[in-house]
């Protein structure tokens, strides 16, 4: 039987909404994870750095920006056994600098993809995917990576519809 891995960075505190910066207690990312999760039977694996990002937005954009620039593989807090079992990976992550936080390429790399289907799903506020699909079918050779969803961060709780078409879209629903 076909099994589905939700695997997700999200990131809380204060954020970016649409001109102005907003304290939140849940990542936008999660937040459109967990409409995933009322909708489809998965399991889901939150991607987290053991040493956060600072929780000012600005001061984290800034230490993404120094990751990405170094190429940095962050370390998680913790990681999956293996993800022998899935055959779908549903990726999704905030677009930090055109691209993904480093943290997932951090699990990109943990893991063999061969043969798993890899759904992207992208928060941005106007930035879209950036080169994120290009990067995931990069870092996770042999996997086969299907057109990814972008979400509006600040669309995050209103973004059920179209969530749900990318779902029946890729044959989860």
């Amino acid at each position: 039987m076909a099994k589905t891995l939700i695997a997700f960075f999200s990131r809380a505190d204060e954020n970016y909404f649409g001109g102005a910066m907003r304290y939140v207690k849940v990542g936008n990312t999660e937040i459109v994870c967990d409409k995933i999760k009322d909708m489809i039977d998965a399991d889901s694996f939150k991607i987290e750095m053991k040493n956060p990002y600072s929780p000012v937005y600005m001061t984290c954009i800034d230490e993404a920006k120094k990751d990405l620039r170094e190429n940095a593989r962050p370390e998680l807090m913790n990681y999956l056994d293996s993800i022998d079992e899935y055959d779908t990976v549903i990726l999704a992550y905030p677009n930090y600098w055109g691209t993904m936080p480093m943290a997932v390429f951090t699990f990109l790399e943990r893991y063999d993809f061969s043969d798993k289907t890899i759904l992207p799903l992208c928060t941005n506020e106007g930035s879209g995917m950036g080169s994120s699909e290009r990067d995931i079918k990069k870092y996770a050779a042999g996997a086969t990576v299907k057109s990814g969803l972008a979400i509006t961060g600040s669309s995050a709780a209103n973004s059920d519809k179209a969530v749900k078409k990318w779902l029946s879209a890729n044959g989860l629903i």
